[in-house]
């Protein structure tokens, strides 16, 4: 694991955030981590380093450790299609994914879900719809009105009731 930190400055986002993915998503991975190394306070790349096959769910657990450590504030994992990690990431208590293709529901995502990952396709977008979807992602902020706390509630009760929430 490679960490990056920079010292923030007034065009860079104040949030440390960590970065993954497998080879299908390398190639946007490394576009990301070049592109946002100095740009935000700490940048924690998780792997993988090649184009070399490997496994997507390694690589939602290793950005979910950094979130649920406190090391950082957010996470972007990257796959061919974003929904392998979507659905890794997601499988975590504590963690909020979503596949964010646009930058509607990258800011959205924050902002009334409390969302903490961003996954995004590889073999999907490009990198510079990639970056202004992680720069509307990256600005957001949670704001608990009552409608939006009173149903991510009832998002953590399905999670820490898991299986049992549908018996």
């Amino acid at each position: 694991m490679l960490a990056l930190t920079t010292h923030p400055m007034s065009d860079q986002h104040p949030i440390r955030i960590a970065i993954g993915g497998d080879h299908a998503g390398f190639p946007l991975k490394r576009s990301i981590t070049e592109a946002y190394a100095s740009r935000v306070v700490e940048l924690i790349d998780c792997g993988t380093d090649s184009d070399q096959r490997c496994d997507y769910p390694d690589f939602a657990v290793a950005v979910a450790k950094e979130i649920l450590s406190g090391r950082v504030d957010r996470g972007i994992v990257v796959c061919g299609s974003g929904v392998g990690v979507s659905v890794a990431a997601n499988k975590i208590p504590g963690i909020r994914a979503a596949i964010c293709h646009d930058t509607y529901s990258a800011h959205q995502g924050v902002e009334h879900d409390d969302m903490n990952v961003l996954c995004i396709g590889g073999r999907i977008i490009g990198s510079e719809l990639a970056f202004e979807i992680i720069d509307s992602f990256l600005a957001a902020r949670y704001v608990p009105e009552a409608r939006h706390a009173q149903r991510l509630e009832k998002v953590l009760e399905i999670e820490r009731l898991g299986k049992h929430a549908v018996q």
